[in-house]
């Protein structure tokens, strides 16, 4: 797969070839074969059931025209338990038809009861335009769908709080719109027969513990206009769903796991790209050779294996030449911008005007880009799309043949939600995880057993941190005054998140309630990415080009930083973060830009512990400060650091949980580990115990941060903290604790195990280190995590 251009181009129409033979075809393009597992997940027999008797013969006939002649057995379960009142769960594999088990009681429900109303939240935009696409289909009168999110123009807003019955919008549209302007919703609200809670394993860690308290605000005013609505959720397959979705929505919930819908045979790929020459002077992991855009995987690292981005870039360009309509999912924002421009020109190369069917598609585009991207995928117009998660959730793109997944997801659950993207019209599919060169990638495709035969994760939310609870219950009041029975809605720790907003003045406590004291409302950033998002706009025309989170633009729109919009490279001239602005100009310089960061961390409190003798194991709060003061530039064609640039940003402060162990200096010396060599040992050790995390938590390496010191002022010992990336912590440091022989005997093996001799990014080496991964000993990480599983109990 060294080549850029296809080696065969078909005209993309028609069938492609067979995913067994396709995959022969892939592997044979190189030199030595990069697959390390071929799992063959079988096709299966759908199980049908007859429609409910409750089911209107209208909506039957709805259904049947649309191509659903009966459902399958799981939707017709879900959907009488949801129809008779229960809260439901129905959460199944990918493609499994999910939409139905909650369309058919909810439309159901609005076709007896002309007055009713149902409200569907999905966690992208992308989904919710589909699901409106195939409620609109099924040309149902009186039901009046819409979309009601940021998009929305607002001449059409009133129309739709009027005479929509079946709204659909997000999280933050239910949080920052419809809440706070209940009162317009009265008439919605007052007769809402069903909440929808579609992809529901996406609320997780900080964002899910947020939207909980949203759901609990919402139950609240439903409750004060006298309606109790029934919520029906729709996850992918998830450990102990119905836990889950109980925390979510504070309801008992029932469970619906057994797929009974047909499936498609998968042919799913471990895909490990190849190591390259010392000597091949090539640039540093996943840099591009796109000018100006270098969407590192690794950084201040010369090349190991040749970069997953462009193996991904390849492939893409290698299936969409065979005809075959493919999905390539990337990481990043950047990664998928490079995969897609890479793959448009390895097509031109092959056959001028071939890469115009490939396309990179985002967050952060505007929603006219957006609906264009879907729209030409559906119809055939794209036949390849290099995409975010943006389109892993739910979103029908019927007729995909094969799924590249550009580095393992973060979670099993997203892995299996990604490759099902292929095949969801029964087809045999063929899915393809690319290894990126990091410690987790590395483990798991030379541990199928790790991806094949281990169960889907639960989903990891706590509404009880305060620093979610108290300003969704400042939120809430706003609303209507706290009384005690909303504490008691809102769950443990209310009161004391209660008091805690009395004595800072946020709240004034009468005889009927908790009252709001100020004017504006509390400023409550739900998906926990740092501040409002930061518009990006050419300085020369004053165009939108998109929006970049709060939390990623100290990294991704510094001044001087390469910000790449399809394809075309901009630089940036200034970032006004009081002004949430990045003016940025068109320039395809000869190099790449990366931000480079410093953290420092004192402990707060201990939660608990474990005194192991020489190895002690804390849980605790933490404040870490980190602050992003330089940014390199590097030559695109070999990597070279040109300078390194001083930046003026302001430090951004964290108080969050972590799990961290210490050593005796004397453990460390018996080990072998030599006093000069302690910072590098834990420093090796934290990177490849960071990367080995979301082996055991919902998470992945971008969710936590980590630091590792000889000395800390606070423990006074060696110590190596890992902790959780969001305010108030997300689950994952405490699941970390619960977990942390196997953990770290996971780590252990990690690095042992790496045929690399001094430590490279397949273990010890980190795309996120400030430190250059300087200085790290392999080694002696080995020696430091020997001593702490020898010590530390099961």
């Amino acid at each position: 797969m060294e080549s850029s251009s296809p080696a065969t181009v078909s005209a993309g129409h028609g069938p492609g070839p067979a995913p067994a033979d396709l995959l022969r075809r892939l592997r044979a393009r190189g030199a030595g074969d990069p697959v390390t597992h071929v799992e063959r997940v079988p096709a299966r027999a759908g199980v049908p059931a007859p429609w409910p008797s409750w089911a209107p013969a209208e909506l039957r006939a709805a259904f049947t025209r649309r191509g659903v002649v009966a459902p399958w057995q799981h939707q017709a379960q879900a959907a009488t338990l949801a129809y008779e009142g229960d809260h439901v769960v129905v959460a199944t594999g990918t493609a499994s038809g999910k939409s139905l088990a909650y369309q058919l009681p909810a439309l159901a429900t609005l076709l007896a009861d002309p007055r009713a109303t149902v409200l569907y939240l999905a966690p992208t935009k992308a989904l919710a335009a589909d699901q409106l696409r195939a409620v609109a289909a099924l040309e149902l009168e009186g039901v009046r769908p819409a979309c009601y999110d940021g998009d929305t123009p607002r001449a059409e807003r009133e129309w739709i709080r009027r005479h929509s019955r079946f709204v659909l919008t997000n999280p933050d549209m239910l949080h920052h719109g419809i809440l706070p302007g209940h009162a317009q919703w009265s008439g919605f609200l007052r007769r809402l027969a069903y909440v929808v809670i579609d992809e529901c394993h996406t609320y997780r860690g900080v964002f899910g513990s947020h939207v909980a308290h949203v759901l609990r605000r919402l139950r609240r005013q439903c409750a004060r206009f006298g309606a109790t609505p029934v919520f029906v959720l729709a996850s992918a397959t998830s450990g102990d769903p119905a836990t889950a979705a109980g925390r979510l929505t504070g309801l008992p919930v029932t469970a619906v796991t057994e797929d009974a819908s047909p499936r498609g045979g998968v042919t799913f790929a471990l895909w490990e790209p190849p190591l390259l020459p010392p000597d091949s002077g090539a640039a540093p992991p996943d840099s591009s050779s796109v000018p100006g855009q270098a969407a590192g995987d690794h950084d201040d690292l010369r090349q190991v294996r040749r970069s997953a981005l462009r193996e991904t870039a390849d492939l893409l360009a290698d299936t969409v030449a065979e005809g075959v309509r493919t999905l390539a999912f990337v990481r990043s924002r950047k990664g998928a911008e490079v995969v897609a421009a890479n793959a448009r020109r390895s097509l031109d190369d092959a056959v001028p005007g071939l890469g115009g069917r490939v396309a990179a598609y985002r967050g952060g585009y505007l929603r006219e880009e957006r609906r264009e991207l879907e729209r030409a995928l559906l119809h055939g117009d794209l036949l390849g799309l290099a995409s975010t998660n943006a389109l892993e959730l739910g979103v029908d793109l019927v007729g995909l043949d094969a799924v590249l997944i550009c580095g393992y997801p973060g979670t099993r659950a997203s892995l299996w939600q990604q490759a099902g993207r292929a095949g969801r019209s029964g087809q045999e599919a063929l899915a393809v995880l690319v290894a990126r060169d990091d410690p987790l990638d590395t483990y798991l495709v030379h541990h199928p057993e790790a991806i094949f035969g281990a169960p889907v994760e639960a989903t990891v939310l706590d509404p009880a941190n305060r620093y979610v609870l108290a300003p969704q219950l400042a939120c809430a009041a706003v609303e209507a005054p706290l009384t005690p029975a909303d504490l008691v809605l809102f769950g443990d720790g209310a009161k004391e998140a209660v008091d805690e907003l009395v004595a800072a003045g946020a709240l004034r406590q009468r005889p009927t309630g908790w009252y709001w004291r100020h004017r504006e409302r509390p400023e409550v950033d739900l998906r926990g990415e740092g501040g409002a998002p930061i518009a990006v706009v050419e300085s020369s025309t004053g165009r939108l080009l998109g929006t970049v989170d709060g939390g990623s633009s100290h990294f991704l729109l510094h001044p001087g930083a390469v910000y790449l919009h399809q394809g075309v490279s901009y630089v940036v001239d200034e970032l006004d973060l009081a002004d949430g602005c990045a003016l940025v100009h068109v320039e395809e310089p000869d190099w790449s830009t990366h931000a480079r960061d410093v953290t420092d961390l004192s402990v707060v409190s201990v939660r608990s512990y474990v005194d192991a003798g020489p190895v002690g194991m804390f849980l605790g709060e933490v404040d870490v400060t980190s602050q992003v003061v330089s940014y390199q530039r590097r030559r695109i064609a070999t990597g070279e650091v040109i300078d390194t640039r001083p930046l003026d940003l302001p430090a951004r402060e964290l108080r969050t949980v972590a799990v961290w162990f210490t050593l005796s200096p004397q453990s460390l010396a018996l080990a072998g580990v030599q006093s000069a060599d302690v910072p590098g040992a834990l420093h090796a050790a934290e990177h490849a115990a960071i990367g080995l995390l979301p082996l055991m938590a919902t998470c992945d390496r971008w969710d936590i941060g980590g630091l590792s010191t000889a000395v800390h002022a606070d423990t006074e010992a060696p110590t190596v903290f890992v902790y959780d990336g969001h305010p108030g912590g997300a689950g994952f440091a405490e699941r970390a604790y619960g977990t942390a022989s196997a953990w770290l005997r996971a780590t252990r093996d990690a690095i042992a195990e790496c045929g690399c001799e001094t430590g490279c990014p397949s273990c010890v080496q980190s795309p996120k280190c400030g430190n250059g991964n300087n200085p790290l000993s392999k080694p002696d990480a080995i020696r430091v995590l020997d001593v702490v599983l020898a010590n530390l109990p099961e």
